[in-house]
């Protein structure tokens, strides 16, 4: 039997998303099933809620890590609730457990997991995210895309030449 690695992609953002993020989250998450892939998100509402409905409706396998002590806090689309009882730390071990990460905008939850996923060299794509500067000057490591179909193709990419994945 071969031991193969499966391709698991974070999906992160708000939880008070605004209806054009969650639109696009829900595409994010339908691109990530087609490409046969795990969504991995913080389980609960908004932008996550929006991703696993997406990847739901495509036959994909969910995967929420739960800041609470219950797995009833996971939204109805999450297969896999993972309880961590570890509030906003909860946030490196979705992005630690992915091979690339997907930001629908956010809020400053959603920078923190940024930050860890560039920290541990996993490739971040954007779509209207945050914007990054450091010692004053532009450092933009989030790789922008335009829309959902965009940013799964370039987390798909990344994926493939990231000798970490």
């Amino acid at each position: 039997m071969v031991n193969k690695k499966s391709t698991i992609i974070a999906v992160i953002g708000n939880r008070d998303a605004e209806p054009a993020q969650l639109k696009v989250a829900e595409e994010v998450g339908r691109g990530v099933a087609r490409a046969g892939a795990i969504l991995i998100c913080g389980g609960l509402s908004g932008v996550m809620r929006a991703a696993c409905k997406g990847a739901r409706s495509e036959g994909g396998l969910t995967i929420g890590v739960l800041p609470g002590g219950s797995a009833n806090d996971a939204n109805p689309y999450v297969q896999i609730p993972i309880v961590t009882n570890m509030g906003y730390a909860r946030n490196t071990i979705v992005v630690r457990s992915a091979q690339a990460v997907i930001a629908v905008g956010g809020g400053y939850g959603t920078l923190t997991e940024i930050g860890y996923a560039l920290d541990a060299g996993i490739p971040v794509i954007g779509i209207k995210t945050w914007s990054l500067s450091r010692n004053g000057k532009k450092e933009d490591s989030i790789i922008r895309a335009r829309n959902a179909e965009e940013a799964v193709r370039l987390a798909l990419e990344r994926i493939r030449t990231n000798p970490l994945s």
